[in-house]
């Protein structure tokens, strides 16, 4: 069974910086392409970032482009998301998850993955 079970959220000023962690298990984390989401209160899952299996490419909403980092160590089961220059509008509760489908493009689409952490909630006050 596929568990994600990230870490890492809290509550900062603005400006500050965090990083997510996400810990995967129950299947081979190294063929599956990761992303991270977030959800605030009212509004829709979006996408942030994603990282293809191995690494090699990243994709990020326009949103946090040049704030955020996504990256993963395959040896660890570990994807991250490290977060810096955080605004109040990054507030929301940010979700790990892994591609339905092995060995595709980082998707930006919820539905294109399968399985989900519980979730951390960041809250960036102003």
């Amino acid at each position: 069974q596929v568990q994600l079970v990230e870490s890492g959220g809290g509550l900062v000023q603005a400006g500050d910086s965090l990083r997510l962690s996400c810990a995967a298990s129950g299947r081979t984390f190294s063929s599956y392409s990761m992303g991270w989401f977030r959800q605030a209160p009212g509004k829709e899952r979006e996408f942030v970032a994603a990282i293809t299996w191995g690494g090699a490419r990243t994709y990020y909403a326009d949103s946090v482009k040049g704030r955020f980092t996504i990256s993963r160590d395959n040896a660890k089961n570990m994807v991250y998301l490290q977060m810096s220059s955080l605004k109040p509008e990054d507030t929301a509760v940010y979700y790990c998850a892994s591609e339905r489908v092995t060995y595709r493009m980082g998707s930006t689409t919820v539905r294109d993955y399968d399985h989900w952490g519980q979730g951390t909630q960041v809250t960036v006050s102003s």
